[in-house]
This record gives C-alpha cells, sequence and structure tokens, in this order.
C-alpha cells in the first residue's frame, strides 16, 4: 500500500547529533513532500523547538501537520490548533511533591513553550531540555501557586541510575491516570492520559482520511512505542532502544549516517 503520511520523531532521529537536519535527509524529505506525501513531524518538544526545523524542511501551510508534547498536542504548521489533551493546574502540586519527597528536579511546560520549575538550582538536564526546545525557564516562588494555567507536560530529570529507580515508582501513583513516557533515560515525561504519540497519529490519520496502513513512523526511543504499534510501517533507527527495535518493522541506518533518508527512500519515494 501507498505510504501516504510519515511521522518523524526528531531528537536522535531526524537530527543527528550536532542537532542538524543532514542534506540527503532534508533533500528526500523535499521529494516526498513533492510527491504529496505528509512529513509529520512528532515530537515531546513544543511548538517553538519544532518550527525551525519545520520551515528547514519546507514543512510550512495550514496543510501541513506537526504533534507536539508527545501527543498532547496536533495542530497546522500555521499553528492553528487541530486537538489537544491536557494536564489541569491541579496535577502540579502532587507531582511536585512526588519529585521533592524522591529529589528529582521537576519542571512543568505549558502550551506556549515556556518552561516552569520550582527549583532555584536548575539542573543541566533542565537547561539542556530548555535550550532544544528554545524555551524560556521561569523559577516560581511558593507564592506564585497554586498555579493558574494548563500544563502541556511535566518532566522529571535527573541521572540515569536515579530515573531507573524512580520510574516504578512514578507509574505506580500516577500511571493509572496519566502518561508516562521515558523520553530519554535521563528524562520522565507524565501528560494527559491520551497524550501519546500514537493516540495523535491515529487522530490525525482519521482526520485526512487515510488507512493506517499508509502511515510509517520513524523513531529511536521508548516515547515512540505507541507511534510504533499505530503506524502500518514502523521504521526504528540504528541507534534506537533496543526494545524499539524488538517491535519495528526495519531498522534503518543512525541518525548520523541519514537513516531517515535511507527509509524514506526504501518506502516511500518513488
Amino acid at each position: 500500500m501507498t505510504i501516504k503520511l510519515v511521522a518523524i520523531d526528531m531528537d536522535a532521529t531526524l537530527l543527528n547529533s550536532q542537532q542538524e537536519i543532514t542534506l540527503l535527509t532534508k533533500q528526500a524529505i523535499a521529494q516526498a513532500l513533492k510527491q504529496g506525501v505528509k512529513i509529520v513531524l512528532c515530537s515531546g518538544r513544543p511548538l517553538a523547538g519544532i518550527l525551525p526545523y519545520a520551515r528547514q524542511l519546507g514543512i510550512d501551510g495550514s496543510q501541513q501537520y506537526i504533534i507536539t508534547y508527545n501527543g498532547g498536542v496536533i495542530q497546522t504548521a500555521t499553528g492553528q490548533l487541530i486537538q489537544e489533551h491536557m494536564l489541569t493546574a491541579a496535577d502540579f502540586e502532587p507531582l511536585s511533591q512526588f519529585s521533592a519527597q524522591h529529589q528529582v528536579h521537576f519542571n512543568v511546560l505549558d502550551n506556549q513553550s515556556h518552561v516552569y520549575t520550582l527549583d532555584h538550582e536548575v539542573n543541566f538536564y533542565t537547561l539542556m531540555q530548555a535550550s532544544e526546545m528554545q524555551a524560556g525557564i521561569t523559577i516560581l516562588d511558593p507564592s506564585d501557586l497554586p498555579i493558574q494555567f494548563p500544563l502541556a507536560k511535566a518532566v522529571l530529570t535527573g541521572e540515569k541510575k536515579q530515573i531507573d529507580q524512580i520510574e516504578p515508582l512514578l507509574g505506580a501513583e500516577f500511571g493509572q491516570k496519566h502518561s508516562i513516557v521515558r523520553s530519554m533515560p535521563i528524562m520522565l515525561e507524565v501528560a494527559h492520559s491520551l497524550a501519546t504519540k500514537g493516540r495523535a497519529l491515529r487522530d490525525l490519520a482519521e482526520e485526512l482520511d487515510f488507512a493506517l496502513d499508509e502511515v510509517m513512523a520513524i523513531g529511536d526511543e521508548l516515547n515512540d512505542y505507541t507511534m510504533f504499534q499505530t503506524a502500518g510501517t514502523a521504521v526504528v533507527m540504528k541507534n534506537g532502544n533496543p526494545k524499539m527495535k524488538a517491535i519495528a518493522d526495519y531498522v534503518t541506518e543512525d541518525n548520523d549516517h541519514d537513516g531517515v533518508a535511507h527509509a524514506l527512500e526504501k518506502f516511500v519515494l518513488r
């Protein structure tokens, strides 16, 4: 079956180790777009951290789409909202208390690409996260609580060993009512129960009247798991998580060797 939509993760998938899109990948995506294929960047990043790359690729206009916040928001490349699943302001306090109890750094993002934290000593991972997403950081005081804005997602960051230890505890306490994904070895993300890449991809395909067999997903990490379960064709990067390789249909080259381009050439371009 002809593939009409390709959902592509960004970090360690579309982007190489220098946070750049390789020339071969740009050329392959341009050819796919010319064929009329929808190229949908699908990331845990907010829109501000995706748009500069979308523009490099020529993904623009009201007929192109972007999935942000690990599936929490679907919008057009012009920013028009298609669908949104947000946490509530009331989710902030219990997640903040959990993070303080387990001594892990905690921040939240609103739906305007901004990062907020109660931690006055912002750790390296949060700075890296904000930099990659081109997001500002606001340090909250207790007097700013309770917060009055909806949350796109909450993020817990720390050393890998620390995140390994708290992941099952976080799941036990919040997993029944929230979506929890390990987007990086040093990062756990908590979102609305319906905010998954797979759910967003399914809903977008339905919006566009595409069968799931006409959808391909390319990713590398566990937050791409639901996307792989949803798409008719699942492609994992050679640098991807072994658990993702176990469920993928195809292993492409790594992100420093044009893996996305090779996948498009194999399955999409004609």
